[in-house]
């Protein structure tokens, strides 16, 4: 059975849940990380040497970086609507999967981390206003796409890309600050809200 080394209140190992689920896929859930098993450990670092949730263990297979475990997991088990098989389609769930590691987490990170984590390392009034702006402004542009596609980030079907998005979107409603009207943010997030999977690991209070 697939192994899964994680918190599941993180929003990394969530996205490897919530396909999990998607897929109906079973997995042992093992809790590490802050309130559980140190990931600073011996024998998880062994596992990762950044000491980072989630990882993955697959028989003898060990894999971390939460988009490539999605990537692996749905390309194992045959998901090609989910990650297509078609080189052009599926560089563009790449593509917003990967924006959505590179470039929209760092806009949040200072902001989040002051304003949900209340971190005593994160107190710079200007440094929290500017990652407030800057992560509204990555927002309005996954807006300016869902405006394009009128369903998903990809286009009409869901896919990987909307699972790494939909909760970088859940973590952008349920941060306290203030945040323009996308109303087509506001539909996807609704749209994403029909999905059993997302209600468990996605919109399930935990920002």
């Amino acid at each position: 059975m697939l192994q899964i080394f994680g918190k599941s209140t993180s929003i990394n190992v969530r996205k490897v849940l919530w396909l999990c689920h998607e897929l109906g896929l079973p997995y042992e859930l093992h809790q590490w990380g802050a309130g559980h098993l140190s990931t600073e450990a011996p024998e998880f670092r062994a596992l990762n040497p950044n000491a980072m949730v989630p990882v993955i263990r697959d028989g003898s297979f060990v894999l971390w970086e939460s988009n490539a475990i999605c990537r692996y997991l749905a390309a194992s088990h045959g998901a090609s609507n989910l990650l297509p098989a078609n080189l052009q389609e599926r560089a563009l769930v790449d593509q917003w999967m990967d924006w959505q590691a590179t470039e929209l987490n760092n806009s949040w990170r200072y902001a989040f981390m002051a304003l949900v984590r209340r971190s005593a390392a994160h107190t710079d009034p200007d440094a929290v206003a500017t990652g407030v702006a800057n992560w509204n402004r990555h927002m309005a542009m996954l807006d300016g796409q869902l405006r394009k596609t009128g369903a998903f980030v990809t286009g009409a079907s869901f896919t990987l890309a909307d699972i790494v998005l939909g909760l970088a979107t859940h973590r952008w409603f349920m941060t306290p600050m203030e945040r323009p009207t996308l109303p087509a943010v506001t539909d996807y997030y609704e749209r994403l809200s029909q999905r059993p999977a997302f209600l468990a690991h996605g919109r399930n209070g935990v920002p």
